[in-house]
């Protein structure tokens, strides 16, 4: 499953290479997805950058419901969930220089929302360790890597909220993490996945082709196929005239399997 933002499209993509469009509304901006242990698939979308909604959806598409409406004034970039079905995601608001988003946790129960990381840059990219006792998120605007944590109630622990790395040029975005707690930050406009340590050391890169002809600079996000280390990530030649691409390449560890999957 991945997400046409522009289009406003959620799409199904077989490893037959069969492409169907399952879902459709352009006034969402779909930015991020997730599939929750029952199936349903949930959505995140920055609407007119001023508020934006999370929505689920049936397996199939179908039954759109709201989780997050647009009225609760939140953009949201990026989702991952936790054990209990809570769902920390990301507030992509603010500048460089007006730090007005941050990270939010929902409640199984989905009826609160309550903050955990507050005053950032247009927080991006959200993942949780392979344990889910530690948080990760990015600071689009401000071009740092935040690790948090996590106490028993889903909240940060004492000395827990740290910024591990700070990056240099435009800009890390989504996430993911390995089976063995690495985590992968898609670099936009950089055509480049920044590979860092449990503990926030960087450890390596995966470069994409064209990258040294300024082809496919924007990479937005990556996610790995369930049981394996290879990788897919999306990214689009926004200078190069070449349209969107999805690149295969090898993680340094087979995909975390986190509680968004089935």
């Amino acid at each position: 499953m991945f997400v046409d933002i522009f289009g406003g499209r959620v799409l199904h993509l077989t490893p037959e290479l069969e492409l169907t469009t399952i879902f459709i509304d352009k006034t969402l901006t779909p930015v991020g997805i997730a599939i929750h242990r029952d199936g349903r698939i949930f959505v995140v979308g920055v609407g007119n950058l001023a508020a934006g909604r999370m929505i689920a959806l049936d397996p199939d598409g179908s039954n759109p419901r709201t989780i997050v409406p647009d009225s609760a004034g939140y953009v949201p970039d990026d989702l991952v969930f936790d054990s209990t079905g809570g769902i920390y995601f990301s507030d992509v608001k603010g500048t460089s220089t007006s730090p007005t988003g941050g990270v939010y946790y929902i409640a199984p129960d989905a009826k609160t929302i309550t903050p955990l990381l507050s005053n950032m840059a247009m927080a991006n990219g959200v993942t949780l360790s392979p344990d889910g006792k530690a948080l990760w998120a990015t600071e689009f605007a401000a071009g740092r890597l935040h690790r948090v944590d996590l106490n028993e109630h889903g909240g940060i622990a004492p000395f827990g909220s740290t910024v591990p790395f700070h990056f240099t040029g435009r800009a890390p975005d989504s996430m993911r993490t390995d089976a063995d707690g690495n985590v992968y930050v898609a670099m936009f406009n950089q055509a480049r996945i920044l590979v860092f340590s449990p503990n926030g050391v960087p450890i390596g890169q995966i470069l994409l082709p064209g990258r040294e002809q300024n082809h496919f600079l924007t990479v937005s996000s990556m996610a790995f196929l369930p049981g394996s280390r290879e990788m897919l990530i999306v990214a689009w030649d926004e200078i190069g005239g070449r349209g969107a691409m999805i690149f295969k390449a090898q993680g340094f560890a087979k995909g975390a399997t986190l509680f968004s999957h089935r």
